[in-house]
């Protein structure tokens, strides 16, 4: 395989021509192939480290053509990455790529600096994944991020490999689960390390505020805009944004987010002059996007274009043997923070905290250890402690324990146990379990819990 050379393929003269220029420019060695079948010819004699791929060779616009080469080119170079080209009307004809194994899709007409990007990270991608048994570079930074549970340890594998690369990156998993700290990784673990690093809750920006939150506004764009103002995307230029909540995001912001991660382009509101950005973008949910893709609800090109890799987060109880390296940890930080003394916990009170359903996650458990602590003041913590801290449920039905409910029923219990002790304050509530006031939102509808007033 010639990792250097890119193989073009496309009918349009023009359009060969152009690519051809701007890749030479970037240093990288041109194949061209008018036809599907000249591709292929291509592909038997040397294995490219690349292919740019029309979808269309005919006056067909069903993309047949294309999707058929793309079927071959899996079979002949697997480990090749392709990138579609299509036109911006014909995106369903790249996402139906993307199903059969694409790694990209540019637009006509196309944005150079989006192009070479998608490049550079297909590459690396590839390379990295080639790789992936070789020793790392250099020591991979997870200060934050405690634990040595498997499932764990194997999230972390997959960031070590990844956190080089330019890919767009899609954290899924409960609230709570530490996402946040796995997108920092990313960033820090990367080449972008000193550059900024731009955290954006979706699921906190309205709809009316989202243009001027992530792209800017110039002075006098609407009522209240009194000076200029830059964006999250503009804050971040060279380094990585992430968006957190993505799944809450509305269908018309959904477009306008996926123009800018398409052509790394954007206008501020009020500004008719496009800015170019260059930033990673890392994206979080605890939302099935998978099935609100299939519901209508969240755009399938927008879903693959943000999870070219994906890293899913395993809950607190997938991997208790974490509890007491995690309590710890919070302990330590807890009387560093606000001078206490150490505090010692005891083996009864661990085994009793390794015990708990934990719907909030290692958020809930941070804030139920921190509570205990700073409400006891004790030096030595025992299980009647964090007892009489915790959100006590008592869910028993013909003489069974709570361990043969379902862990779903187990969290309604809690919350509406919790909604009773703190007299129906969300804030509490949300502190209280270690979640946020979106996700309790969330749960009392799922749970079809209605809301105090």
């Amino acid at each position: 395989m010639d990792s250097k050379t890119i193989l073009i393929c496309d009918d349009d003269p023009t359009v060969r021509s152009s690519l051809s220029l701007v890749l030479k420019r970037a240093g990288y060695g041109i194949a061209t192939a008018e036809t599907p079948e000249q591709a292929v010819a291509q592909i038997r004699t040397t294995i490219p480290g690349l292919i740019l791929m029309d979808m269309n060779y005919t006056r067909s616009t069903t993309g047949e053509e294309g999707l058929e080469l793309l079927a071959k080119v899996k079979v002949l170079a697997p480990e090749v990455p392709v990138i579609l080209i299509t036109a911006w009307g014909s995106i369903h004809l790249a996402v139906q790529g993307i199903r059969a194994g694409a790694f990209d899709f540019i637009t006509k007409p196309w944005n150079n600096l989006a192009l070479l990007e998608s490049i550079r990270t297909a590459i690396q991608v590839q390379e990295s994944s080639t790789a992936a048994d070789a020793a790392p570079k250099s020591p991979f930074r997870r200060d934050k991020i405690i634990g040595k549970s498997p499932l764990l340890e194997r999230v972390l594998q997959t960031v070590s490999r990844i956190a080089s690369t330019h890919a767009p990156v899609l954290i899924t998993g409960e609230s709570g689960t530490g996402k946040e700290l796995i997108a920092e990784a990313i960033h820090e673990n990367s080449e972008r390390k000193d550059r900024p690093f731009i955290k954006v809750n979706l699921g906190g920006i309205s709809l009316s505020l989202f243009e001027s939150e992530m792209f800017g506004h110039k002075k006098g764009a609407f009522t209240d805009a009194h000076y200029d103002r830059k964006g999250r995307f503009e804050l971040a230029d060279g380094g990585s944004i992430f968006l957190d909540e993505i799944g809450d995001l509305d269908m018309v912001s959904q477009v306008k987010l996926l123009r800018v991660l398409q052509d790394h382009t954007f206008e501020s509101l009020g500004d008719s002059r496009p800015k170019q950005v260059d930033t990673r973008i890392i994206c979080a949910t605890n939302r099935n996007l998978p099935q609100m893709v299939q519901q209508g609800e969240f755009r399938e090109d927008l879903f693959y274009r943000i999870n070219l890799i994906t890293v899913q987060m395993p809950a607190l109880r997938e991997r208790r043997e974490d509890i007491p390296l995690l309590v710890e940890y919070f302990a330590r930080q807890q009387a560093r923070q606000n001078g206490l003394e150490p505090v010692e916990i005891s083996a009864e009170a661990m085994e009793y905290l390794s015990r708990l359903p934990y719907p909030g996650n290692v958020r809930e458990l941070k804030n139920f250890v921190e509570r205990t602590i700073l409400v006891s003041q004790q030096p030595h913590l025992t299980e009647v402690d964090f007892k009489n801290q915790y959100v006590e449920i008592a869910v028993k039905t013909g003489g069974h324990d709570t361990s043969v409910h379902s862990l779903e029923e187990i969290e309604k219990q809690m919350i509406l146990r919790a909604l009773e002790l703190y007299g129906g304050n969300l804030s509490k509530v949300a502190t209280a379990l270690g979640l946020s006031r979106q996700a309790v939102y969330r749960r009392l509808e799922k749970y079809a819990i209605r809301p105090p007033e």
